[in-house]
């Protein structure tokens, strides 16, 4: 039978720590904890197998307090999770696909026993569970880390410097999949923690409310907004949406004028896909208003603000479904493979457009610049991975090395 193990607050000092905080600051800091104990009517998961695991996971299904279609998906995410880590070759991946998929269930659990409801500005919940730390120990031993590549690491260095001067920074970026936050993550934490911890992403409503990514999300800045493309799936919210929207871009605004705050954005609104005839996979183009939104809101705040290219390669390891699709509930592919990002020094806008008189047009080019630096970075690191070349796919503009 599957161990059960009462819940207890996992951080005894957190409470000790919080009762000498200002009153708001215990609010603020306090809450989820009060949350995560409250509601917690089912114990801790502690499965000794996988039939123990899974056969909690049908018993709550029988009892009503999981939904057939959230029990079927996280199934089905424990059989693909289970294939990709054995495929690694990791000699302990059977304890860490026993370990990661008890704590993925029991925080979905949780989350569906009592939701968790998103602001829009999230900041990554880091007590008295680690949600940050979660993700990424969920997304590793899916990453080849013998075949993933870093596109000119020393631009990291000069982006942290900069950001601990005061500037902002924006990384403009295609976008691959679910896992793209804990990739950049895993891929600069040795090198550039600062950076993977202090970045905000600008978050599509799917992810914080899919029942099997809202979890994830809980662990990364965030700043929520409905994607253009699903904007009008029902109309009837879609005023609600672009007023939400509005109200994501005046918490962007507060934030940029605060300074040293490094956001990523994906300006094509939403993930790549492959071509339908040729399989093949590219950057999706990108929304010219969505690249100039940003570059006003940079532009416009007290401190100097920074735009660079991000190219990031990982479609592998979670590809999205080949359509877009407007229900919730996705099935989850997963695999071991090798990933990459890169990034390209900053784009200044007077100087990209210094020819063009016509506002419009301007907008137009410093989006296609912004994009074909994307483009040009992605080629490299699809010859490295894909094409086995490894560090010799670097050229003079990108310079690989391993994480």
């Amino acid at each position: 039978m599957l161990r059960r193990e009462p819940w207890h607050c996992p951080c005894v000092a957190y409470r000790a720590r919080a009762m000498m905080e200002p009153a708001e600051g215990k609010v603020a800091r306090g809450c989820r904890a009060v949350l995560e104990s409250e509601a917690r009517s089912r114990p801790l998961l502690r499965p000794r197998n996988e039939q123990e695991l899974l056969s909690y996971i049908r018993d709550e299904s029988e009892a009503g307090r999981l939904s057939p279609s959230i029990a079927s998906g996280l199934e089905e995410l424990y059989h693909n999770y289970r294939h990709a880590v054995l495929q690694s070759g990791n000699p302990n991946a059977s304890k860490i696909i026993l370990s990661n998929m008890a704590v993925v269930f029991d925080r979905i659990l949780l989350d569906v026993e009592d939701p968790f409801t998103f602001s829009p500005h999230h900041k990554a919940i880091r007590e008295p569970f680690d949600y940050y730390m979660f993700g990424q120990n969920y997304i590793k031993p899916l990453v080849d880390f013998r075949r993933s590549y870093i596109g000119n690491i020393t631009l990291f260095d000069d982006i942290e410097e900069k950001l601990k001067q005061g500037h902002n920074i924006v990384l403009v970026s295609n976008h691959q999949t679910e896992a793209d936050p804990a990739v950049i993550a895993l891929l600069l934490e040795r090198t550039n923690s600062y950076i993977a911890e202090k970045l905000v992403y600008v978050a599509g409503d799917r992810v914080i409310t899919d029942p099997l990514c809202k979890p994830f999300s809980m662990g990364r800045n965030l700043l929520c907004v409905y994607s253009k493309k699903h904007m009008n799936d029902d109309p009837e919210l879609a005023e609600m949406k672009r007023r939400s929207n509005t109200r994501s871009l005046k918490e962007m605004a507060t934030l940029l004028r605060a300074g040293s705050q490094i956001i990523w954005i994906a300006p094509s609104g939403g993930r790549d896909r492959p071509d339908p005839v040729t399989g093949e996979w590219y950057p999706a183009p990108f929304d010219a208003s969505s690249v100039d939104n940003m570059r006003r809101l940079v532009e416009h705040s007290s401190f100097p603000g920074h735009i660079h290219p991000l190219a990031l390669l990982c479609h592998d390891i979670m590809p999205p479904p080949p359509k877009v699709e407007k229900q919730i509930g996705e099935r989850r592919k997963i695999a071991f493979h090798g990933v990459g990002i890169s990034v390209a020094p900053e784009l200044n806008f007077a100087e990209v457009t210094a020819a063009i008189e016509n506002p419009e047009m301007a907008k137009e080019v410093f989006s296609q610049a912004v994009y074909k630096s994307v483009t040009e970075q992605y080629a490299v690191l699809q010859s490295a991975i894909h094409g086995y070349q490894g560090l010799n796919a670097s050229n003079s503009a990108i310079s690989l090395s391993e994480p």
